[in-house]
């Protein structure tokens, strides 16, 4: 039914260039300030291991799919989140899941997974579709073919989700949209880039960060708090609607009987607001560029949302039927992993692959290398959502592919995350047919999150709701 260009004949998907040449530490801490992902040089995506060494701590990224393994899954308390990254993300997270480590980790957890488990997700499926329903309200008056871009719409969206889900408003709110701007102010400030991290100053020692960084971060948890506050008088007067919020605040930990407190509730939040809306929305905002680039898999991604479901009303158990849509999204998030590294520290001293690892050395996981990774993917550079029905794309599904992390300290949130970029993508092509910019590549670039250094521009237009000939309804 759609016509599918040979491998030779697809455009590639923007790749930044790597760095060339060995470079001295100061030089890289520069580079890696501008782009995390242009600074590493071009050997990682064959490399199963690389070293990297500085005046105060050496570093490992660890490509081997049995090191991953070691580190995510059979022993990942040996490798708590490095320090170095806290630094960085403190100030807005505090000591939320993302960043928290030992028992205070395992507190949160306890109370945390409850609310992504069982029959949750069915519960606040309809949140995300209103708030799918919302984003295609906004964009038709756009969708007239001039240059739109994107990233910034996927971005209201994925807060939008974040609101509906956690507090039951849409992102409409004076307080949720005061958090929202100021929320990308925050990022703008790059505050993982810590230059005090790399330093091997005692715990105590204060980090310092800039004055944006912490006006943005305390402005946050203050509307936060104001949210906050408010449930937790909704709770006390049995007032309180059955969502996300209600359920972590109302959860007790079953080992010690506590609830989270006001602060600890809103470093939880805080992360949901950096996980939960950051990384969706650049996965979105990566695959409509995809399907743009490539109109065959758009053409399939549109068929399947005409015959699976009526524009005004998509049913829960509707999810699974879209798999075209979520075979993009899953290899949209391989080639542009929204997180692209994952730092650990060594707790105690190792021996990978012949070299032996010092206590406190960073051990780093590259989703980002290791889902282009020219040993492991047949044409690792290619967008093709097909491969993953193929023995190579199933074997790197098993083996290398962790856009949610792995095992323990796997994101709570990913069986969420792959429910909202599949059914939001499958909405806005239903309704309109992205197009590229002539000229308008973007560039990949990564901080916390890989994003485009320039935003994503795409010409919309209104999709004619018409069954394609050759297809059945579902």
């Amino acid at each position: 039914m759609f016509d599918t260009p040979r491998p030779e004949q697809r455009p590639k998907p923007p790749k930044p260039a790597s760095r060339v040449g060995k470079v001295s530490p100061w030089a890289y801490f520069k580079l890696f300030k501008r782009d995390i992902l242009s600074a590493q040089p071009a050997r990682l995506y064959r490399a199963w291991m690389a070293e990297f060494r500085t005046p105060f701590f050496r570093s490992y990224m660890c490509n081997d799919p049995a090191l991953v393994d070691l580190v995510l899954k059979e022993r990942p308390m040996d490798f708590p989140k490095s320090e170095r990254v806290r630094t960085g993300l403190k100030p807005l997270l505090g000591e939320s899941i993302f960043i928290s480590n030992g028992d205070l980790w395992r507190h949160q957890r306890r109370i945390i997974d409850p609310a992504f488990e069982g029959g949750r997700l069915r519960s606040i499926f309809p949140a995300m579709w209103d708030s799918g329903v919302a984003a295609v309200e906004r964009l038709r008056p756009l969708a007239d073919g001039r240059p739109v871009e994107v990233e910034s719409h996927a971005s209201h969206v994925a807060m939008d989700v974040i609101f509906r889900t956690l507090f039951s408003v849409p992102i409409e709110n004076e307080i949720a949209s005061a958090a929202f701007a100021t929320f990308r102010e925050h990022q703008q400030e790059q505050p993982v880039a810590n230059l005090l991290a790399l330093l091997p100053l005692p715990k105590w020692f204060p980090r310092l960060h800039s004055r944006r960084t912490k006006r943005t971060a305390a402005t946050i948890r203050g509307l936060i708090g104001q949210l906050i506050h408010a449930r937790a008088g909704q709770i006390a007067a049995k007032t309180a609607p059955d969502d996300l919020a209600t359920k972590i605040m109302t959860t007790p930990d079953p080992e010690t009987g506590k609830c989270f407190d006001v602060e600890e509730m809103i470093d939880q939040v805080a992360i949901f607001f950096l996980a939960g809306h950051e990384t969706s929305a650049a996965a979105l905002a990566w695959a409509l560029y995809l399907l743009a680039t490539h109109p065959e898999w758009q053409d399939r991604v549109a068929a399947e949302a005409l015959v699976t479901y009526e524009p005004d009303k998509i049913y829960f158990s509707t999810l699974h039927k879209l798999r075209d849509a979520r075979a993009v999204f899953r290899e949209a998030m391989r080639l542009y992993p929204p997180v692209p590294m994952f730092v650990r520290e060594a707790a105690c001293p190792e021996h990978f692959r012949g070299r032996d690892i010092a206590r406190g050395s960073q051990v780093i996981l590259s989703p980002w290398h290791l889902h282009r990774h020219e040993r492991i993917w047949d044409r690792p550079d290619d967008f093709d959502p097909g491969r993953f029905d193929t023995p190579n794309g199933r074997n790197g599904l098993r083996t290398a592919y962790i856009p949610f992390s792995a095992g323990a300290r796997v994101c709570p949130g990913s069986a969420f995350a792959m429910a909202e970029g599949p059914l939001l993508l499958s909405m806005l092509v239903r309704a309109f047919r992205f197009e590229p910019v002539e000229g308008q590549v973007p560039v990949p670039v990564a901080h916390l999150t890989v994003r485009a250094r320039d935003g994503i521009q795409l010409r919309l237009t209104p999709r004619e709701q018409i069954i394609p000939e050759g297809t059945t309804e579902a």
